[in-house]
This record gives C-alpha cells, sequence and structure tokens, in this order.
C-alpha cells in the first residue's frame, strides 16, 4: 500500500471514531480514546468517486465544556421579553421563574413562588426519588414458580414490578417488552414434566394497599389517563399495546396474567380453566423469569412519553428500596424524603400523587426549579439520568410537535429546549433547562393554572418563553 493510501486511510479512521465521541451531557467533556493500528500491507483499493480526497476532508469538531465565564443575561433586559411572551389571551397570569445554573441567580421571578398545580411536571419530583433510591440499572423481574409440591399443578406468577411487559417475545432492545410474555411461558412450558392440567395462580403482592388514588378524578380513570395499579402490566395497562392512548385495563394484573395463560397454551401446556390469586407458597421454585429494561430507561421512558402509570408504579419501587411500604403513601413520603434531602425548600410544598394527576398536588416554578439546578450541578451520576428522559423541543417525546411552526415564536427553540411537559384540562406548565445564545446554561419553570379554554394559547406562551431564553443574548 503506498504512503497516501495508508494515510487516507488513516484519516477516515479517525473521522468515524470521532464522530462516535457523543457528550455525555452538558457538563461533560468529551472524553476520547482512540487506537489505531497500522493496517496489514494489501491489496490498494479502489476509492468510490463520492468519497472526498483527505485535502478536503475538514477536522472534526466536538461540543466543549460550556465555559464558566459565559455572558449572564441582564435580568432587566430579560423581564420585558419574557412578560410579553408570557401574556395568555383573557388575562390569565403565568408563574415563571429562571435561574442561573452556576451562580443560582434569579434572574427572572413573576410569582414563582406561588404552590399551585403543576400537572405531569411533578414526574420531575418522581423521576429524582426513584434514581436517588433504586440503582439506574437495576430490572425487574417476572417470574413464574411451581406451586409447591408437583402434584399441586400450580403454576404461580409473579409480578416485580415490571409494567411495560410486551404480550409477545422478549426483545432485548426494546424497553416496551424487554420481557415477553411469549417468552416467559416458552421457559415455563420447557421445565414443566409433569401431565395433567396446570392451575395459573397471579401473585400481585408486591404492591400494598389501595389500587386507585382516592383523589383521582372519575373522568381521568375512565378516559385512560390513569388506571388501578399493579406490579405487573402490558404496556402500562393500555388495552391496545401497540398505542400509548385510549382505555386502560381496569385489573392490568389479571390482564397479563390472561395473557401468560394464553401463551401456555399456544405452547401446548394443558391449562385448567380460570386464574386464582394469592401469594407465592413457601417451597416453590423458580421456572422461569424475564427482566425489564432497566431503572433508567424506564425513568426515561416515563418522562419522554409522561406515562402517569408507570409513574405511580416507579415511586412505589422507589418506597420498596427505601424501606417503605410499596404503596401510594410509601411513594409519596419518598418523593418527599428526596427532594428535602437535595436542599430544596418544600415549604407549602404537597403530594398528592406522584404522576400529576392529583387536584390535591401544590408545588411553585421555583421549586421545580432548583430541582432541575440541582440535578444539572450534582456530582450523582445515577441522579443526572434524570435528564436524559428530558424531551427535546421538536424532536422527542411530548415536545416532538411542538417548536416546529416557522411562523411561530416558539421555533427559536427547536433542538434546544429540554424541557418536561404538563397539561391538565386547567393547567400548562413547562419546567426544564436551556444554553442561551452566548453560552449560558439557565433552568426555568412556567406554570399556567386556572386556564378556561385558554390551554393553547397557554402552551404557545410558556412554549415563546422558553425559546426567548434559548436566544437570548439579553445585554
Amino acid at each position: 500500500m503506498t504512503r497516501s493510501a495508508r494515510a487516507f486511510t488513516a484519516l477516515l479512521l479517525a473521522v468515524v471514531l470521532a464522530a462516535l465521541a457523543v457528550p455525555l451531557g452538558l457538563h461533560y467533556g468529551p472524553q476520547i480514546a482512540q487506537l489505531i493500528q497500522e493496517p496489514q500491507a494489501e491489496a490498494e483499493p479502489e476509492v468510490p468517486a463520492i468519497l472526498r480526497g483527505p485535502d478536503e476532508v475538514s477536522v472534526p469538531t466536538l461540543v466543549a465544556q460550556l465555559h464558566p465565564e459565559a455572558p449572564l443575561p441582564a435580568a432587566g433586559e430579560l423581564a420585558p421579553l419574557l412578560t410579553s411572551a408570557l401574556e395568555v389571551p383573557g388575562g390569565t397570569p403565568v408563574s415563571a421563574v429562571v435561574l442561573d445554573v452556576l451562580t443560582g441567580e434569579a434572574l427572572f421571578d413573576q410569582g414563582g413562588s406561588e404552590v399551585q398545580l403543576p400537572a405531569s411536571n411533578i414526574k420531575l419530583l418522581t423521576a429524582a426519588a426513584v434514581l436517588a433510591k433504586v440503582d439506574p440499572e437495576k430490572r425487574l423481574e417476572t417470574t413464574v414458580h411451581t406451586g409447591g409440591t408437583a402434584a399441586d399443578n400450580v403454576l404461580v406468577l409473579r409480578g416485580g414490578g415490571d409494567v411495560l411487559l410486551g404480550s409477545g417475545e422478549s426483545n432485548p432492545d426494546a424497553v416496551i417488552g424487554r420481557a415477553g410474555v411469549a417468552t416467559l411461558a416458552e421457559q415455563t412450558a420447557a421445565a414443566l414434566d409433569d401431565e395433567g392440567a396446570y392451575r395459573v395462580v397471579l401473585d400481585d403482592t408486591l404492591f400494598a394497599g389501595p389500587v386507585l388514588n382516592a383523589s383521582w378524578q372519575l373522568g381521568d380513570v375512565q378516559a385512560g389517563e390513569i388506571a388501578p395499579i399493579y406490579p405487573l402490566a402490558i404496556n402500562s395497562a393500555w388495552l391496545d399495546e401497540s398505542k400509548q392512548s385510549g382505555a386502560r385495563a381496569q385489573d392490568a394484573g389479571l390482564a397479563a396474567a390472561a395473557v401468560f395463560r394464553e401463551a401456555l397454551i399456544a405452547k401446548g401446556v394443558e391449562v385448567a380453566e380460570g386464574i386464582e390469586r394469592q401469594a407465592v407458597p413457601d417451597g416453590s421454585a423458580v421456572v422461569a423469569s424475564v427482566e425489564s429494561a432497566t431503572v433508567e430507561e424506564q425513568v426515561e421512558h416515563m418522562l419522554l412519553t409522561s406515562d402517569n402509570y408507570l409513574a405511580e408504579v416507579l415511586a412505589r419501587v422507589a418506597a420498596a428500596e427505601s424501606g417503605r411500604p410499596a404503596s401510594f403513601g410509601g411513594g409519596l413520603e419518598t418523593i418527599a424524603e428526596v427532594i428535602a434531602s437535595l436542599e430544596v425548600s418544600t415549604e407549602g410544598m404537597v403530594l398528592g400523587d406522584a404522576a400529576g394527576l392529583s387536584p390535591r398536588n401544590r408545588v411553585s416554578p421555583r421549586q421545580l426549579a432548583d430541582v432541575m439546578r440541582t440535578v444539572l450541578r450534582t456530582d450523582n451520576r445515577a441522579l443526572r439520568h434524570l435528564l436524559h428522559g428530558l424531551p427535546v423541543a421538536s424532536l422527542s417525546g411530548t415536545l416532538a410537535e411542538r417548536y416546529d411552526d416557522a411562523d411561530a415564536p416558539a421555533f427559536a427553540g427547536a433542538g434546544l429546549v429540554r424541557a418536561k411537559t404538563g397539561t391538565l384540562n386547567a393547567v400548562t406548565a413547562l419546567s426544564g433547562h436551556v444554553v442561551t445564545a452566548d453560552g449560558r446554561l439557565l433552568v426555568f419553570s412556567f406554570i399556567a393554572s386556572g386556564l378556561d379554554g385558554t390551554t393553547e394559547p397557554a402552551r404557545n406562551a410558556v412554549d415563546a418563553a422558553a425559546a426567548v431564553l434559548a436566544g437570548c443574548g439579553c445585554r
């Protein structure tokens, strides 16, 4: 091989390896390790015409760490811009706060300390609690046990907290369906030696207390926003497994057990009619098991899609990990403990549920912004996984179809704003972070409550306000 060909090959390898180096977060500097070995002599390859020569290839550039001396927006310049953006027809006030992440200085505060309904922005608190209490790499296991003695011919399906089960084969590349009921049935069938019909029993005793939150509105349950909480479900209890909307199973545990029973029959196992409920008996043995996606991946999915059912389940998992009952109360106590441990003021804060549907919830924009600032500054790598789940404006999750109107003021935030959305009939909220045009990292929280037919304009207003921050020099 000629010297020029070897140089060209090495340069191409360097370009490919450099392109694979992705920043781990806004405060993570690029860490690149490259090992390029001289290729063994071989016939000189033909270079396709579409490839550019070495003298035409630009040097790869990498995203650099934010500079601590990046200019800070002037509060006096920023205030009128945000005040104008946050105007909602009808005069509905929008509570708002903007903080500089580095210094904690409040650059804008419009009723930011007023506690109010945060809608799904409360999932930021839930996510923080889960990641603080549960190993992000933990996987939740769904198991099948024999019923104590072989003569019993009992198969006990035990829920371990995975409510993102799939009805088919396990998919190792998925979050929903990482653990598949068909795979569980196949393992079970392969482990059985006894003849005769087996009885299928469901053990859903992992969670304690009521399955429905007393403060949830009946209309939300009927609309499929939430459903009774069980420690196993097919795709967060959605009746149509392929969607994330519509009606939900009112007994997700029993529905999952029914899918398991049918999968056993498909594998040639003789199964008796009906499904009973009881705890795994003493002396039983595990004959099959499947594992969920990691807790980190589930938290990310919960934030991206604003999955109410998953939020409630993960709060209970966190409660169990912290030694509390895996119940509504245990989950809320765990959330409150973690938020207080982050040195965020909890004055006036009221937690009614982990998903944001309860009308009892009361959280201020300042409290939400303080949580975001803490997560961005913490050295706790587990807690920082929360950042991975924030939707990106116009690109992902619940922000995928927002910020995409080129004629709207919010368009300037497309691809730049990262935030958790929140929507109820009378509430719209947006809390997250953004880097200004001058390279300054800011956190923000906007909540408009008491809406009466102005939900869409209010949503446009909070989107536009975040876009103001993204494009701001404001000096």
